[in-house]
């Protein structure tokens, strides 16, 4: 693994186990311990595997671990499928060329703006890249925003229209999708677009260091319902689903259907 690749492994190993108490697992809570979690030593056993080999792993220090211990150390740590997942993608050679902004194929810009539903099409750092006039009377006119600016997670945890937009839901909402985009930011660890994204966000948005630096990890919500305030019918409640285009699976189109 790459050194930032090696550093997100650790990490994201370390934010678990200081979230696993030892009650959890059967462990006796009282005695002398100086910590609410478990210890580096207790993950350790749990998984089978040398104290020396998981400190290593903790710190970001030069190894590869093989699919075997990290099944092992997400048996050990109990993480639920999407945080096996991660763990298992971050342990992956992190090999990528520096992040760039996708550009959409003319005919899928052509067919989002003709829907009549809201509908957009975003990249691998959730920028929105295309979109039609339903998706804006929804939303904000992505169009008047600064393509900068022009990102899920900066509209969600930023924009005032996004407060209009999810109503009393809105933070619960947002610390979601600060959670399934962690998956997608840990597999990029070290680009500048991705860390100048978060930078981006912890300035703008006081909540934001608090949902990011508990390190949690969402599955990826390819369909699902919501209710949505639309400016002019009111809260509806809104189906939604998300493609890949065939000839880049990095876009994504999403599209909201009221139900």
């Amino acid at each position: 693994m790459m050194d930032t690749a090696r550093k997100a492994f650790g990490d994201f190993l370390r934010s678990r186990r200081e979230k696993l108490e030892p009650h959890a697992i059967g462990l006796p809570t009282g005695g002398r311990r100086r910590t609410a979690w478990l210890r580096r030593q207790e993950v350790a056993e749990l998984a089978g595997i040398g104290i020396d080999w998981y400190i290593r792993m903790e710190q970001g220090r030069a190894v590869r671990p093989s699919a075997a211990t990290v099944d092992a150390l997400a048996r050990g740590l109990r993480l639920n499928e999407a945080e096996h997942a991660h763990l298992r993608a971050l342990a992956l050679p992190n090999i990528r060329p520096a992040f760039v902004r996708e550009t959409v194929p003319n005919t899928v810009s052509r067919i989002v703006e003709r829907l009549e539903q809201p509908a957009y099409v975003t990249g691998r750092r959730w920028d929105v890249l295309a979109w039609n006039d339903a998706a804006c009377a929804l939303f904000t006119h992505f169009g008047r925003v600064a393509e900068a600016d022009r990102n899920i997670l900066i509209f969600v945890l930023t924009d005032p229209d996004a407060q209009r937009v999810f109503g009393a839901a809105w933070a619960g909402q947002a610390a979601r999708m600060v959670a399934r985009f962690r998956g997608t930011h840990d597999l990029w660890a070290g680009d500048p677009a991705f860390t100048g994204l978060v930078r981006n966000l912890r300035e703008r948005t006081p909540e934001f260091a608090g949902w990011w630096d508990a390190h949690e990890v969402g599955s990826s919500a390819g369909t699902g319902e919501k209710v949505l305030f639309h400016p002019g019918a009111g809260p509806l409640r809104y189906e939604y689903a998300t493609f890949q285009v065939n000839d880049d699976p990095a876009l994504r189109l999403t599209m909201y259907t009221p139900v």
